[in-house]
């Protein structure tokens, strides 16, 4: 399996005025489809991108509303952001473009941290060893494999570990299902998944193309780990997916193609308003 590289490339509440739908995904519980264009009082009736009310498609033509149903009402999903939402934004889109780089001392730092969670009892001789393809790295050098996903890979890693060490070490050890004589690598997984949802969040565009980016936002307001913390159920989901599936290696790319359909479905759920509410959280231990 290749590194990610070698893949395709509480806060303030929003603004409710009726009459203003600035950069918002805006909603009305009265009108039975959407009927609001850009100006607030067009009306859509009649148009032939009626039936797909809710569809991120309406993002991007010029429209500053789109509808969603979120616990059971039509509810505003706003593209403005607040303070919060904008600082922390800002915090993870530094964190997804440090590359990890050997040279630097919290970097080195930060890999010894993890061979330290992974294996407590375990000494490990060095930066570079044959130690670290126990842990699914591709060889002696596990710098090599973080291109692509760089050194917030190694964060998610780090803090799947230390949060939920006991699934951390389950996935690690293949202790469960009936597994795969070539299995996934699972360092390398790691990796790949930080990368996969980095795509499907698409955070690093300047305007929200889907609801789930604009859904994440919101829940980054709550809770400024989110992204991690949809990590750590992004591999559990993936080793689920993975075993339900009966998969082997070269299954990998397909596994994680479904597990990022079902987060995505997880998280437009009505009533998932943190990370914590998806179910597939309770998957973790």
């Amino acid at each position: 399996m290749e590194a990610a590289a070698a893949a395709p490339e509480p806060a303030q509440a929003a603004e409710r005025d009726p009459e203003h739908h600035h950069g918002c995904l805006a909603v009305r519980t009265s009108l039975p489809r959407c009927a609001l264009g850009a100006g607030g009082g067009s009306s859509l009736a009649g148009s032939s991108d009626e039936a797909s009310c809710g569809s991120p498609r309406w993002i991007g033509r010029g429209l500053s509303c789109v509808c969603i149903k979120r616990k059971g009402a039509y509810e505003r999903i706003c593209m403005n952001l607040t303070p919060v939402q904008e600082e922390r934004l800002q915090r993870l889109k530094h964190r997804m473009k440090v590359y990890f780089d050997s040279s630097r001392r919290d970097h080195q730092e930060a890999l010894k941290a993890l061979w330290h969670a992974t294996y407590p009892d375990q000494e490990l001789q060095g930066l570079i060893s044959e130690q670290w393809k126990d842990m699914g790295w591709q060889g002696r050098d596990p710098s090599t494999d973080f291109r692509g996903a760089g050194f917030i890979s190694l964060e998610n890693l780090l803090f799947f570990a230390k949060t939920f060490s006991t699934s951390f070490q389950r996935l690690l050890k293949k202790q469960c299902g009936n597994r795969a004589t070539w299995e996934y690598p699972f360092a390398v997984a790691g990796v790949n998944i930080t990368f996969m949802i980095m795509q499907m969040l698409d955070l690093q565009s300047t305007k929200p193309r889907t609801f789930v980016r604009a859904i994440f936002i919101q829940m980054l307001s709550e809770d400024e780990w989110a992204f991690d913390l949809l990590y750590c159920v992004a591999f559990v989901v993936m080793d689920k997916q993975w075993l339900d599936k009966n998969a082997s290696y070269m299954d990998f790319n397909e596994v994680l193609k479904s597990t990022r359909t079902q987060l995505e479905r997880e998280l437009m759920l009505d009533d998932v308003m943190r990370i914590e509410d998806m179910p597939s959280y309770s998957l973790l231990c």
